[in-house]
């Protein structure tokens, strides 16, 4: 694509000046790279540009987040499970050392 005498100014004003004020030079790379990326975006979505990329950025997160939810909930699930069945297996030898403790009693 080739560029117009236009469309260079108007590039070289953006650089130079934000509302106004002179862009410090220690940002004019971070600008520079923003706009070759809204370019190249708008390149691949005209209508949306990068918002679109971020919007779409922002659903993988949100569908990232949830699968993440889900999987906490179920190891603390598994926790508890795992916590009750060795509770229970306690419960049950418990049990069975008192029946032999009453039953040894017994028979003296």
């Amino acid at each position: 694509m080739v560029s117009s005498d236009r469309d260079i100014k108007n590039a070289s004003h953006i650089l130079n000046s934000t509302n106004g004020r002179e862009l410090p030079m220690h940002q004019r790379g971070d600008a520079v790279s923003s706009m070759v990326y809204e370019a190249n975006a708008r390149v691949r979505d005209p209508v949306y540009g990068c918002v679109g990329a971020i919007s779409s950025l922002q659903q993988q997160i949100d569908v990232l987040q949830t699968q993440l939810a889900i999987a906490q909930a179920e190891v603390v699930h598994m926790r508890i499970r795992s916590q009750t069945s060795s509770i229970n297996s306690l419960s049950i030898n418990s049990s069975a050392t008192n029946e032999q403790q009453a039953s040894a009693l017994w028979s003296c």
